[in-house]
């Protein structure tokens, strides 16, 4: 057994590749190619599966089927090429000539442009995971757009065998172009929407708008150019649409009697409902090219405008029809359609003059006059593909015609919007510089009011402040008259002037007397008194004597030491405090008198063998002390 399990896992090692590893191989070996052919026959298969499934839900509903599930399979297939833009040839008529179906249900050919220009924006990065490096912009399309009529190609195939027949020079030209354009959008988009392919086929325009475009600034012009010839579009499709519904109210009862009579089952109704809602896009654009001037044309020879309408005298019952204006001369309500391409042209002007601010008037005019050109471009396509033939003899040609609808609308743009955009593009520079001066007026205005203010704060700072140091210095005084001479007890212990003029003989220097002790009851000894400062009161306790020298101004005393300098707490000032006051002027009188006492009273003349005592001294020594605050109290 030992043995055999190297064996069994020797052989067990090489392990068939799995699908994922296959998928990523083929995936590494032709990056993005396989995504994008994958792609684009998703894309083809949603779209055609999507119809296909409408078709045989409306077929199984009728009660009267006309053929088989083959039938309406083939009808699908048609109908799917016809949202292409493919023409389809009906074989199976009354007189055997085949008649054409060219008109394109618009609301139909958005289905399948949306899903290819998904399917090439998804290719772009066929890796979700981010190993692979983004796919280039050519394999990707290339990749969607085979894939995509790699499906055609079978589905145009199957349809021929059916009632409606593909036209091959439609299905050749129409389907191809289709499926590219919207690929290449879809690779363009993503790729971020560089400039290189705008700048190519702007290229192609005249030397005038192409300076323009490709100079400064061009991107942000040509953005503004698209963006006013999109609100032009939107702005007339919308308008066609509104008199469409107008026109529908209007001949409301021959709407409904054309609905009741094409069918009897609510299958059919919900058919003819189906096919109206469809339609509907093209009957705004039918609309725009009716308020353009134009208007369309029911049938050969037979054209319906604001100035004049003439129908086909044989049309079939179809509800939209019914909006259709009677025949005869233009009325002032057929006229009034002309507001739809008015409003259009101004919406343009309007934008180009807001987005020209920065511009010249005429670079202005020339930026209204490109996106009147754009928007006539687009009109003009809608209208060829919102028209076509419903068969031979008078219906050849049913609904408006491209190019009278593409140059009634550059017609309209360049006389509308130009002047439009030039107006606005003057008013708007007056506006810009009113705003600008009236901004300008309140901002000095406001900075005057603001220095204004900051002067009134700053001279209201110098007057508290003056008034603060008035207070202050008003207090120092109070103070300083309050407060004795510190100057004043030095000099009353020094001798007096005619005390010494007396003394001829020098005399030695005597031992100092002792204190004489106070006379009061109380003989608690003498504590100096300090005067509070403003707001707190001075606590006495037991202090060390002070020295003389520090009987002088605050700036020479010395700084006492930190054992000394505890001795006073300071306390709130709601406490009682001695009049130190009292005492100190009790003090300097009581000095006063002892001086004047010496100058009266004779000094005894000293023995013969001892030194002379100072007169000084003994002043002192033979003066009584001053009462202390005590023994006042106690008196």
């Amino acid at each position: 057994m030992t043995g055999v399990i190297p064996m069994t896992a020797r052989r067990s090692s090489p392990r068939r590749p799995s699908s994922s590893q296959l998928l990523t191989r083929v995936r590494d070996r032709s990056p993005g190619l396989a995504a994008g052919l994958v792609g684009g026959a998703v894309a083809a298969g949603l779209g055609l599966g999507a119809l296909t499934v409408l078709v045989m839900v409306l077929w199984i509903s009728s009660p009267y089927p006309d053929s088989g599930p083959g039938g309406a399979l083939h009808v699908a297939a048609a109908l799917w090429l016809l949202a292409h833009g493919v023409e389809l040839v009906r074989a199976d008529t009354l007189s055997g000539v085949p008649a054409p179906v060219g008109v394109t249900p618009l609301l139909l050919s958005v289905v399948p442009v949306w899903l290819v220009h998904r399917a090439a924006r998804d290719a772009v990065d066929a890796d979700e995971d981010g190993v692979a490096p983004p796919v280039s912009a050519r394999t990707a399309w290339a990749g969607v757009v085979l894939g995509y009529l790699a499906v055609g190609a079978g589905t145009a195939l199957y349809a021929a065998g059916g009632s409606l027949r593909p036209s091959w020079a439609w299905t050749v030209l129409g389907l191809p172009t289709v499926v590219a354009l919207s690929a290449g959008t879809g690779v363009w988009t993503a790729y971020g929407r560089p400039r290189g392919p705008v700048d190519r086929l702007l290229r192609l325009l005249p030397p005038g708008a192409r300076r323009v475009l490709l100079g400064p600034r061009g991107r942000e012009k040509f953005l503004v150019a698209v963006r006013a010839a999109g609100a032009a579009v939107a702005v007339s499709v919308g308008g066609g649409a509104g008199l469409v519904a107008v026109s529908s109210v209007w001949h409301g009862d021959v709407a409904r009697e054309a609905f009741l009579r094409l069918t009897e089952g609510w299958s059919g109704r919900c058919a003819v409902l189906l096919l109206c809602v469809t339609l509907v896009p093209n009957a705004a654009v039918w609309g725009a090219a009716y308020a353009l001037g134009p208007g369309f044309a029911l049938g050969a020879g037979h054209g319906v405008g604001p100035w004049v309408s003439d129908p086909a005298p044989m049309l079939p019952p179809f509800p939209l029809l019914a909006a259709v204006p009677d025949a005869g001369v233009g009325t002032p309500w057929n006229w009034a359609a002309g507001v739809v391409p008015l409003a259009a042209g101004m919406t343009m002007g309007w934008f180009v003059g807001r987005g020209g601010m920065r511009w010249s008037v005429r670079r202005t005019a020339v930026i209204a006059g490109l996106a009147a050109a754009v928007c006539a471009a687009v009109l003009a396509v809608a209208a060829g593909m919102a028209g076509g033939p419903l068969g031979v003899g008078v219906l050849a040609r049913f609904g408006p015609v491209w190019w009278q609808v593409g140059g009634a609308a550059l017609a309209w743009g360049v006389g509308v919007a130009v002047p439009v955009a030039v107006v606005v593009r003057v008013c708007g520079g007056w506006v810009a510089r009113w705003r600008t001066a009236a901004a300008t007026k309140a901002v000095t205005k406001a900075a005057a009011k603001a220095a204004e203010e900051a002067s009134r704060a700053l001279s209201l700072a110098e007057a508290r402040a003056t008034a603060s140091r008035t207070t202050t210095a008003s207090r120092t005084t109070e103070a300083s008259r309050a407060t004795p001479q510190k100057a004043a007890l030095p000099k009353a212990t020094e001798p007096s002037k005619a005390t010494a003029a007396k003394s001829s003989t020098p005399a030695k220097t005597a031992k100092p007397a002792k204190p004489s002790k106070p006379s009061g009851p109380s003989k608690s000894p003498r504590t100096p008194v300090v005067a509070p400062r403003d707001g707190v009161t001075l606590r006495k306790k037991t202090v060390t004597p002070v020295a003389p020298e520090a009987t002088g101004p605050p700036s020479s005393r010395p700084v006492p030491h930190p054992k000394e300098s505890e001795a006073y707490d300071l306390l709130p000032a709601d406490e009682p405090v001695e009049d130190v006051w009292r005492d100190e002027a009790l003090r300097a009188r009581w000095d006063a008198l002892r001086d004047e006492l010496r100058q009266r009273t004779p000094e005894p003349e000293a023995p013969a063998n001892t030194e002379p005592e100072p007169p000084a001294a003994k002043a002192e020594a033979e003066a009584p002390a001053p009462p202390s605050p005590q023994d006042r109290g106690t008196s």
